[in-house]
Order: structure tokens, then C-alpha cells, then sequence
């Protein structure tokens, strides 16, 4: 049943050489890589104005300055990784070339902060969708939690299948999203322009803080979470089609170009209309139903809003698996992480993420405010860790014109660090407090698993061959009752060794159980021990034994023989109580036994 079901869910499995044809081109990449950043243009504005109007209807002169910050942090940003991405194509981003320039500390700081980046941004995303729903059907409010973590389901589901058909099942929302914000900003910026788009009338808003700087720069920090997501492309640089590192440049020009656009239309308009925060309705809700009216625009864009914010979270699919493969090929991540699944993708890494998300997303109640200060910190550490790489790779590289390329990481690394510090302190006790301590325990788990790892080649490598020495090992073979499954069990056990036991554990109390009645009629060569169980457990009884034959007859092994029936159904093997699985649990963490399953078919 279950690999019926996995082929449904999931599809058939695709072949390892195949691999280089499950590569997108620049418009599935933008589908796939940049529906995070330009997601933001949901709530990246609103993020600004809900920080600022604890200073009253005074504080919304900064709206606009801050929006225009954060656009030419945008440009410095992705004029900063287009030359990463040329010079790094394997990808791992911020992690590999922190790693390969600045070293292992820094590799892992960047590591543990992409982490906790796309973690948040599929809870974020994913929580955003869901306020655009419920802001045009109220109704569903209170369901929030459990709607976010459905789509959670079905953004994993889509890209186990695999990541050219994550692409081909998103890339029409995107586009449609791109268009109908684009619409909605030069119809609104028009009405502007001509003096036909009037604010709205709302009450003065009384100032319950002064305007000060540092509620300046809270805003601008709660504003620079639009930038989230850019750093992903960097990430699945392999995943482009040849030539990947110039194709995913490209990808990130057009991003800064519409993302750019978008945002600061948005923040315009808002401005104009001087529309306010409201916990029933987004911003962007109010102010398409201004321009339009709660007609079919209106409620197309807020349908593509939400569906774009879940697919922002596909960018953290497509790039988390892909930095924690790369970890787990330094040993930093366990192992499983690198492995690739059926479809081709790393799939540990995506069940990971959406089981991530989903808790995060329950314990802040699906609240997109309660999320955003915790979401900036990973994204900007990642930023000037990157910048500040390529900057040490250009003075070692020294090509043709690694001068302006240095100057060009250089000021990228300054700036983003800059806003890092401004994000640590204004957003520290609204929750950003939990990143800064979460990154050095996840340094500090990184470093144990590589320890764990050294240790392991360390006792598994050849230079301790002197410590393998001859063993002297005992079978065992599990009977349950006198049946043919026994005498099955018994003829291999011959087939092994000339040498043997058969055990019987008696749950029953009984001193003289039938198998022992019965044995000496069947079997002549190998002896049956009956070991008493007056609790009924099969495990202590066994490993008493198995200790003591260790110990008294000084054997270095022994190895247990489980005889197993196979039924035909799934449904069949339901009616079983699988006391076979059970024992296999237990006894394979014992030093010194090795298990052995004799099936066979009924």
C-alpha cells in the first residue's frame, strides 16, 4: 500500500542521469526562485507603516524615504550577488563562500542563519496567504492555523515531485501576480499623477510614542524583509540551466527590476491614500478595493496575493534541501540530508522544512506580525557574511577587474552589516532575541554532528586494523511453537553451522511447554532452550541469555535468528502482532549481536 501510495503522492521515480535535465530556465527560475522577494510587496510596506503609527498620523512623512531606502539596499543587494552567483555557479551561496573564504566559523554562522531564514519564510509566507484569504472572507479567521498548515502539506507534497514540476505547477500564479501588481501600481500611480486618487477618510491617528530615530530605523528593518529571498537564488545556482551562473544573474536583475517596482509603487500609493493598518483586512486589500472597487480585479489580486505568498515558501523548498545538502556533505548536517530521492530532489530536506514550519507557524497562531521580527536577522547575517567573502575571494583571485568587483562586495558587506546591526537592536525584544540565541545552539549542534562524524573515520579507518581480531560467535535461532516455519528456520540454521541453539521464550508459565514435548520427535542434532518469562517480556529473558553466553562460554558474538512469515497483503499484515519487529528494535543497539530475518512465504 504504502509504495502504491507514494507513487501517487509523489510520481515514478526518475533516473540519477536525468538529473541534468531537471534544470530550469530563466522564467521557470524566476517562478520558483523569486516568488519569496516578490511576495514581500504584500506586506513589506505595511511592515514600515505598522512600526511608525505608534507616532501618529505625523510619522507617515517617513514612509516614503524609508521605501526608498530599502529599494536601493535592494539594488546594492543584487548588484552584490550577480557576481557571486557568476563566480560561485555550484551554488551553497552565502555558506560556501563564507566557508571557502573566511573559514569554518563564519561558514556555520552563515549556515545556522539561512537556516532559520527559510524556516521563517515559508511560516511567514505562508501566514500572509492566509491574511489575504481572510481578509476578503472573514469567516475563515479563526481557521488560520490549520488552513496555513494544509498549504505547508501541499507546497511539500508539489516539490517532492520534483523541481521542473514545482515549476510548471507555480509559474502561472506568479506571472499573475507580477501582472496584476504591476496593474494595480500604474493604475493607481495614473489616478496619482492626474489628481484623481483623493485619500481616504479616516480619523487622525494619535501619537501614543515620539517620533525618534529609533522608531526610524525599526521601520526601515521592518521594511528590509522585502529583501528576503533574493539570497535563494545563490543558493540553487545549479539548478539553472547552462550557463547557470549568467542565467541566474539574469534572474536576479529581472527580480530587482519588478520587485523594485512593485514595492515602491505599493509604498506610494499607500502613502497617497494614507490608508491604515487594520487586523481584519491588509493593507494591500484595502487598497485595491479603493482603486477598484470589491469587483473581479479585487478579488483576483487577492487570490493571486495569497497564492503567491504560498509559493514564496516553494523558494525556501528549492533552496533549503539544497544549502543542508551541502552541509551534510561537510558533515556539519547528518548525512540523510544529502541523499537524493525518487524525483531527484533532497527530499529529507524538504519533509524537514514543512515540519519546521508548520510547529512555528501553530505557536505564533499564524500572525504575520508576530513572525516578521524574527525573520530579518538570518537574512542579513547571511547578506554581509556573503559580501564580505567575495570580497576576500577577489584579493585572492586578482583577475581583470577584481578591483571594482572587491569595491562592489565591499560596500555590499558595510551596508548589510550595517542593517543587520540596526535590525539586532530595534527588533531585539519584539523577538529577534530568539534568532540571536537560536544561531549559536545551531553552531553549537553543527559542530557535535561533524565531531561525531570525525570520530567515526577516526575508529573506522584501516590505521586501527590492529583491534580486529578473531571472533568465536554462537547462533541462535527463535522458535515460537513446533510448525513448519520452525523446521524453515531450523534448516537454515544448519546451512550456517554445524553448531546451534534453538530458544523458545515461555510467556505462558507453563514448566513443561508443548514445544518441549514435541521437540525430540522433530529435531535430534540441535538442543532447545526454554527461557521462563513470569512477566511476559520477550526481551529480558533473551538478553540474559544472550549476555551469559558471552560472559560463562566466552563467545564475542552471537547472532539471533528470527524465522519470519510473508504474507501476500497489506491488510493481512495488520492481523499480525510483529514480535519480530519489536525484537529487532531492541536488540540491534546491543554491542556484540547480529540479527538475522529468515523469511519465508506461507
Amino acid at each position: 500500500m504504502l509504495p502504491s501510495l507514494r507513487r501517487i503522492l509523489i510520481g515514478e521515480p526518475l533516473a540519477t542521469h536525468r538529473l541534468s535535465l531537471e534544470r530550469l530556465s530563466i522564467l521557470g527560475g524566476l517562478a520558483v526562485f523569486a516568488a519569496d522577494a516578490l511576495s514581500s510587496t504584500a506586506y513589506g510596506t505595511e511592515e514600515i507603516i505598522r512600526a511608525l503609527v505608534v507616532a501618529g498620523s505625523a510619522a507617515a512623512a517617513w514612509v516614503v524615504p524609508i521605501g526608498a531606502a530599502v529599494v536601493a539596499l535592494l539594488i546594492v543587494v543584487v548588484i552584490s550577488y550577480r557576481q557571486t552567483v557568476v563566480e560561485y555557479p555550484s551554488g551553497g551561496g552565502a555558506y560556501v563562500v563564507a566557508r571557502d573564504n573566511l573559514g569554518v566559523g563564519p561558514s556555520l554562522v552563515a549556515g545556522a542563519a539561512l537556516q532559520t531564514s527559510y524556516i521563517l519564510t515559508v511560516s511567514v509566507s505562508v501566514a500572509a496567504g492566509v491574511a489575504a484569504i481572510t481578509s476578503a472572507w472573514p469567516a475563515l479567521h479563526e481557521h488560520r492555523v490549520a488552513i496555513g498548515a494544509g498549504w505547508i502539506l501541499f507546497m511539500g507534497l508539489v516539490n517532492l515531485r520534483g523541481v521542473r514540476e514545482s515549476a510548471a505547477v507555480f509559474g502561472v500564479p506568479v506571472y499573475a501576480f507580477i501582472t496584476l501588481m504591476l496593474a494595480l501600481v500604474a493604475v493607481g500611480v495614473g489616478r496619482f499623477a492626474f489628481g484623481a486618487l483623493q485619500p481616504i477618510e479616516a480619523q487622525p491617528v494619535e501619537a501614543a510614542a515620539p517620533l525618534t530615530m529609533f522608531l526610524i530605523l525599526r521601520a526601515f528593518s521592518s521594511g528590509g524583509a522585502t529583501l528576503t529571498g533574493v539570497e535563494a537564488v545563490a543558493n540553487g545556482v545549479p539548478a539553472f540551466t547552462h550557463p547557470s551562473g549568467p542565467n541566474a544573474a539574469r534572474v536576479l536583475g529581472i527580480l530587482a527590476i519588478l520587485l523594485g517596482t512593485m514595492f515602491f509603487g505599493t509604498t506610494l500609493l499607500l502613502h497617497a491614500t494614507e490608508i491604515m493598518p487594520s487586523e481584519q483586512e491588509t493593507m494591500l486589500s484595502q487598497l485595491a478595493a479603493l482603486l477598484f472597487g470589491r469587483g473581479w480585479f479585487y478579488y483576483a489580486l487577492q487570490v493571486a496575493t495569497a497564492v503567491i505568498l504560498v509559493i514564496a515558501a516553494n523558494t525556501s523548498f528549492a533552496g533549503y534541501p539544497r544549502l543542508t545538502a551541502f552541509m551534510a556533505g561537510d558533515g556539519f548536517m547528518p548525512r540523510q540530508f544529502a541523499n537524493l530521492g525518487d524525483r531527484l530532489v533532497y527530499s529529507n530536506g524538504i519533509v524537514f522544512l514543512a515540519v519546521a514550519a508548520s510547529l512555528l507557524l501553530a505557536f505564533f497562531g499564524g500572525l504575520v506580525h508576530a513572525l516578521i521580527p524574527l525573520y530579518a536577522i538570518g537574512v542579513f547575517t547571511a547578506f554581509t557574511l556573503s559580501q564580505a567573502g567575495m570580497v576576500v575571494h577577489w584579493l585572492g583571485k586578482r583577475n581583470a577587474g577584481w578591483r571594482r568587483s572587491a569595491v562592489i562586495n565591499a560596500i555590499g558587506a558595510v551596508i548589510t552589516g550595517m542593517v543587520l546591526l540596526i535590525v539586532a537592536v530595534t527588533k531585539f525584544t519584539e523577538g529577534a532575541w530568539i534568532v540571536v540565541v537560536l544561531i549559536p545552539l545551531m553552531i553549537g549542534v553543527f559542530r557535535a554532528i561533524r565531531r561525531h562524524y570525525d570520530y567515526v573515520a577516526e575508529r573506522l579507518s584501516l590505521s586501527q586494523a590492529g583491534e580486529v581480531r578473531p571472533r568465536r560467535n554462537l547462533n541462535l535461532l527463535l522458535v515460537g511453537g513446533m510448525h513448519r516455519g520452525t523446521l524453515e528456520g531450523l534448516e537454515y540454521l544448519k546451512a550456517l553451522t554445524d553448531e546451534g541453539r534453538a530458544i523458545h521464550l515461555e510467556i505462558g508459565g507453563e514448566p513443561e511447554p508443548r514445544i518441549k514435548r514435541m521437540w525430540t520427535d522433530w529435531e535430534k542434532d540441535i538442543p532447545l532452550i526454554v527461557l521462563s518469562s513470569p512477566y511476559r517480556s520477550m526481551i529480558e529473558p533473551l538478553i540474559d541469555y544472550i549476555e551469559s553466553a558471552k560472559q560463562d562460554e566466552n563467545y564475542d558474538t552471537v547472532t539471533v535468528i528470527i524465522p519470519e512469515f510473508v504474507v501476500d497483503t497489506w491488510w493481512e499484515a495488520l492481523l499480525h502482532n510483529h514480535s519480530a519487529l519489536w525484537l529487532q528494535v531492541i536488540l540491534r543497539n546491543i554491542p556484540g549481536v547480529a540479527l538475522l530475518n529468515m523469511r519465508y512465504k506461507l
